[in-house]
């Protein structure tokens, strides 16, 4: 489906501005009070979401797929090796046939300049739902989440400790974009890219860096943390332990932060990066974030294609 204007893509969470974000954030809380309620809110009646998966994934695939049928939609999963991507078809031929059938395009790829050309030579919206540089899909319902649980995001103080990779270089970004006060406890080697830093203090943001997880947690409002060995790097499982060490949120760390929630953007690997006590107890809000996945990105879709 060609369109008459550039369509608006989102590839990483500061494509849209803070008021922006702020109203996709609130649709998704009404798209979830409405399903809760069992309202009809068919609001892509007809239209078709085409999904393209070089990466495997459960809460991403489900998400997308459960929310276009609930918007009134319908959703087409294309794996690599069921379309010509995996005969070696470019990018670019893919993504201007794909914009002649659906309305708008998710893709899930290994390098991030995949998916900027995707979105440079498609006619529809196109959707970053995962990339080796960032997941923001991941954050918009990280902030729902977070907005639920605290009310908001005025005074709240977050903690990432880990990896400084995907999942945290988007956060980091949301974060700025909406205020909340960010500490990022990374081992030596691994840390956020300095140029998503940067672009999180141009968007207003002062994240505190720092290789201690213990400085982080203290008295923060939300810890989350992510997997240390991340897919295709299993090679690198033995370094990557080691160098981890001490970065796991468990039981001790926890108690630096009595008010502290919990949160992992799943799958886990309990007993590395997290314990299983932690990702099961009270102070969990694991399961709360997988869920807004669904309500967020149903509202990500109704905004770009209004």
């Amino acid at each position: 489906m060609t369109t008459d204007s550039d369509p608006t893509h989102f590839l990483d969470i500061d494509d849209v501005s803070r008021d922006e974000l702020s109203a996709i954030l609130e649709r998704a809380s009404e798209y979830k009070r409405a399903q809760q309620a069992g309202e009809d809110h068919a609001d892509l009646d007809g239209q078709t979401l085409g999904m393209i998966f070089q990466k495997p994934s459960t809460r991403t695939r489900v998400s997308f797929e459960t929310g276009m049928t609930q918007l009134g939609g319908h959703a087409v999963f294309l794996g690599e090796d069921d379309i010509q991507l995996g005969r070696g078809e470019p990018l670019k031929d893919t993504s201007r046939t794909l914009s002649r059938y659906v309305d708008a395009v998710m893709a899930r790829v290994f390098k991030h300049e995949n998916i900027e050309v995707l979105a440079e030579y498609a006619d529809v919206p196109v959707v970053n739902g995962l990339t080796d540089d960032a997941h923001p899909c991941q954050t918009l319902a990280d902030l729902l989440t977070i907005r639920e649980h605290e009310g908001g995001f005025e005074g709240v103080s977050a903690a990432w400790i880990g990896d400084g990779n995907n999942v945290a270089q988007s956060f980091a970004l949301g974060a700025a974009l909406t205020d909340l006060d960010l500490t990022i406890a990374t081992p030596d080697g691994y840390e956020v890219d300095e140029d998503v830093l940067e672009r999180s203090r141009d968007l207003g943001g002062d994240p505190t860096v720092t290789t201690d997880p213990v400085e982080a947690a203290t008295d923060a409002d939300v810890i989350y943390t992510d997997v240390w060995i991340s897919m295709g790097q299993e090679d690198e499982r033995d370094v990557r332990m080691n160098d981890f060490e001490g970065f796991q949120v468990c039981s001790d760390l926890l108690d630096h932060a009595p008010d502290a929630s919990v949160m992992h953007c799943l799958p886990a690997h309990r007993g590395e990066e997290i314990t299983d006590d932690v990702i099961e107890g009270d102070r969990s809000i694991v399961f709360d974030q997988a869920e807004n996945r669904l309500h967020a990105q149903k509202a990500l879709l109704s905004w770009l294609l209004e």
